[in-house]
C-alpha cells in the first residue's frame, strides 16, 4: 500500500510545484531536456550524471548509459568535468507512419483506388479464381483446450471462438504454408516483438494446440513486468502490435481453406510495449525494452526479435544509440529483423535501425489485390530503398506488405482512426514494412524451428540466398538491389537451402561495437546520380526511376546471390566521403556532436511504429 499524502502537504507539494514552474519560466536553464549518457561503465557513468545535478530516469546497461533529465548548465558541466562521455538527446521513435486511406495506382498515372479492394472479397481468396499460388493446404483438426493457466484468466478455454474467419495470405505468398503440412511451424523459437503491445485474444494468446504460449511481457515505458498475464490484457491502445504480432504468429484457422494466418502458429513469444496508442516512443525508452529482452533472453529462451518501427538516420550507424543496442542483441544471438521504413521510393531513405548492416531489413512488394496471380506484384511505392549512408545495400529482402489482415481490436487508435479497413471478425486490413517484418519474423522462426543450431549469419544468409529476385520480360531486374535486396522470402526454400557462411563476412561486430573498427560497404554513384555496387557497373544493379514499377513482375527461381556476392563483404570505413554532398543528414544534427542545446524542437526527429500507408 502507498501512503497516504495528507491535504496539507498537497497544498505545500503544489506551491512548491508553482514556484518551480515560475523560476523554469524566469530562468530558461533551469528547464531541463531528457539526454543519453554513454561511457565504459554504468555505475560511473550514473555517478557522474548525478554528481552534475542530473535526474536518471532509465539505466541502459546494454550500452552503458543512463538517461537523465538535465538542465543545459548541468550537461556543460558534465561535459567539462568528463570530457570522454557521450552525450545524445533522447530523441523521439514512433512505429512508421501513414499517409491517407487511398493510394495512387503504381502502374497508372494517376486516379485513386478504391478503399473497399482493401478489405477484400470471397473471390480474392477463392482458389478455384486463377489457381492456386502455392501449392499446400491444410485439413481441419481437433485442438484440445486444457492448457491456458491462470484461473482469473477472462478466457473460457471451452468456447474458443472459431467461428467464420478471414484468410490472411501471407503464409501463401511465402510458402509457408507448405511447411506448415510438413509439420514446421515454428515451436521452440521465441519472438520478442518490441511495438506498442498486444491485446489477448484467441489465436495469439494460445498455438495450435491451445498451449498457452504468451511467455512473457514487458512495459518499457513504465519500466515493470507485469506479474500475470491478463494484467498486460488491452496493453496495446495502438493496434501496431497486436497487427504485427498476429501475422507473425496467429494460429487462427481460416474456415474455407483450413489454412493457420500466421506464418509461425506454434512460435511462443514475449510482448515488449514502448510505444503509445499513437506509435510513439523514445529512444531510451525503445532502449530500455532492447535492455530486457537480451537481458531475458535465456530465460524465455528469445531467438528472434521484431523490430517494426523506424527513425531518421542522424549519424552512421556505429554511433547512433537504438542501433548499438540492436547490434548487441545480434551479438547475443538474437535474429533481429527490421522494417526498412515507409519513407520510399527515393533512394537513401533506409531508416534507423534497418541502417545496421548486420541485421535482416526489409522492405514491402505487394499482390496488387491478385492474389493467385503473381505477374502483376510489385514493390510497394512507400517501401524505403538503399543504399545506406555507409554504402551498404538495403534491403536486405523484400516480403509481403501490402493489404495484410491480422486481428486488431475494435478499440485500437488505428482500428478507430480507420474503420473502413475492419471487418465484422474483428480482421483489419493494414499495409507498411513492418507487416513485411512481422512476416519474415515468422519465418525465421520456422527456420530455427526445422534447424535449431542456426546462428544469426546463417539465418540471414540462407534467407538471402533463397530469395526469387523480381524481373522484367526481357529476364533482367525489374528492381535494383537497393529496391529489392536479394528478392522475395521463400520460406520453404529458406528451410531447405543447404547455404550458410555467406552474409555478415568481414565485419566484427565486437570490434564495431568496440570503436575499434567500422564499416562500409561498396554502393557507390555514378556522374549521373545512378548508385551502383561497385565491380558491376555494367549490370542492370543500376538504381533507376524508369525502373521503380514494372507491369511485368516474375519472381525467379534463380538466386542473386551468387551474382552478388559484394553485399556480403565490406570494407573499413575511410573518413573520404562516397558521395558527393557535403552532408549525408541535411540539416539535422550528429549524434556525435554537443550542440544539444541550439535547437528549437529536441524533439522534432521521431522515432515512429510504421503505422499507417496507403493501401496497395
Amino acid at each position: 500500500m502507498k501512503p497516504q499524502i495528507s491535504r496539507n502537504w498537497s497544498i505545500a507539494f503544489a506551491m512548491v510545484l508553482g514556484l518551480v514552474i515560475a523560476g523554469s519560466t524566469l530562468h530558461p536553464d533551469a528547464t531541463t531536456t531528457s539526454v543519453i549518457v554513454q561511457g565504459n561503465d554504468l555505475d560511473s557513468v550514473a555517478r557522474a550524471v548525478v554528481d552534475a545535478g542530473g535526474t536518471i530516469t532509465h539505466e541502459l546497461g546494454i550500452i552503458d548509459s543512463v538517461a537523465a533529465e538535465m538542465t543545459p548548465s548541468e550537461v556543460r558541466e558534465l561535459e567539462d568535468l568528463h570530457p570522454t562521455l557521450r552525450i545524445h538527446e533522447n530523441r523521439g521513435v514512433s512505429v512508421a507512419a501513414s499517409r491517407s486511406r487511398t493510394r495512387l495506382d503504381s502502374n497508372t498515372t494517376g486516379g485513386l483506388v478504391d478503399i473497399e479492394r482493401a478489405v477484400g472479397t470471397d473471390e480474392d481468396r477463392d482458389p478455384t479464381a486463377g489457381g492456386r499460388r502455392i501449392s499446400g493446404w491444410f485439413g481441419s483438426s481437433t485442438v484440445s483446450t486444457t492448457s491456458v493457466e491462470d484461473s482469473d484468466s477472462p478466457y473460457d478455454p471451452s468456447n474458443p471462438g472459431q467461428g467464420t474467419t478471414p484468410y490472411a495470405a501471407a503464409p501463401m505468398l511465402v510458402a509457408a504454408d507448405d511447411l506448415h503440412d510438413q509439420g514446421v511451424t515454428g515451436a521452440g523459437a521465441t519472438i520478442a516483438i518490441l511495438d506498442s503491445g498486444t491485446n489477448v485474444r484467441v489465436g495469439l494468446i494460445t498455438d495450435t494446440n491451445y498451449d498457452y504460449r504468451l511467455l512473457g511481457h514487458y512495459d518499457a515505458i513504465l519500466d515493470e513486468e507485469p506479474r500475470k498475464i491478463w494484467s498486460f490484457q488491452g496493453s496495446d491502445d495502438s493496434g501496431h502490435g497486436s497487427h504485427v504480432t498476429a501475422l507473425a504468429v496467429n494460429s487462427d484457422i481460416e474456415d474455407a481453406t483450413g489454412k493457420y494466418n500466421g506464418i509461425a502458429p506454434d512460435a511462443p513469444y514475449v510482448a515488449v510495449k514502448a510505444f503509445d496508442e499513437n506509435g510513439q516512443g523514445s529512444y531510451a525508452n525503445v532502449i530500455r525494452g532492447l535492455d530486457w529482452i537480451v537481458t531475458n533472453k535465456d530465460r524465455f529462451g528469445i531467438r528472434v526479435l521484431n523490430l517494426s518501427f523506424s527513425a531518421p538516420v542522424q549519424s552512421h550507424y556505429w554511433d547512433d544509440p537504438v542501433n548499438q543496442a540492436v547490434m548487441r542483441a545480434w551479438q547475443a544471438g538474437i535474429v533481429v529483423v527490421v522494417s526498412a521504413g515507409n519513407g520510399g521510393p527515393d533512394p537513401m531513405t533506409i531508416g534507423v535501425p534497418g541502417n545496421v548492416p548486420y541485421v535482416i531489413t526489409v522492405g514491402a512488394m505487394t499482390d496488387n489485390y491478385t492474389l493467385y496471380d503473381p505477374s502483376d506484384d510489385h514493390l510497394a511505392c512507400f517501401s524505403a530503398t538503399g543504399p545506406t549512408a555507409e554504402a551498404f545495400v538495403k534491403p536486405d529482402v523484400l516480403a509481403p506488405g501490402g493489404h495484410l489482415k491480422a486481428p486488431m481490436e475494435n478499440q485500437d487508435q488505428i482500428a478507430q482512426d480507420y474503420p473502413d479497413f475492419h471487418d465484422v471478425y474483428d480482421y483489419f486490413t493494414m499495409s507498411g514494412t513492418s507487416q513485411a517484418a512481422g512476416v519474415v519474423s515468422g519465418i525465421v522462426a520456422l527456420m530455427l524451428h526445422a534447424d535449431p543450431t542456426l546462428t544469426p549469419d546463417d539465418v540471414k544468409c540462407k534467407l538471402m540466398a533463397s530469395a526469387h529476385p523480381a524481373l522484367n520480360d526481357e529476364g533482367t531486374l525489374a528492381y535494383s538491389v537497393f529496391q529489392q535486396g536479394a528478392g522475395l522470402v521463400n520460406a520453404l526454400d529458406a528451410v531447405q537451402n543447404p547455404i550458410v557462411g555467406c552474409a555478415n563476412r568481414s565485419l566484427e561486430i565486437a570490434k564495431d561495437l568496440d570503436g575499434i573498427e567500422h564499416y562500409s560497404g561498396y554502393a557507390r554513384r555514378n556522374e549521373a546520380g545512378e548508385y551502383y555496387i561497385e565491380g558491376l557497373e555494367g549490370s542492370s544493379m543500376l538504381w533507376s526511376e524508369s525502373n521503380l514499377w514494372s507491369e511485368t513482375v516474375l519472381w525467379s527461381d534463380s538466386s542473386l546471390w551468387q551474382e552478388s556476392m559484394l553485399w556480403s563483404e565490406s570494407m573499413l570505413w575511410s573518413e573520404s566521403s562516397l558521395w558527393s554532398e557535403s552532408s549525408l543528414w541535411s540539416e539535422s544534427m550528429l549524434w556525435s556532436e554537443s550542440t544539444l542545446w541550439s535547437e528549437a524542437d529536441l524533439s522534432s526527429a521521431a522515432i515512429t511504429t510504421n503505422v499507417w500507408v496507403e493501401q496497395e
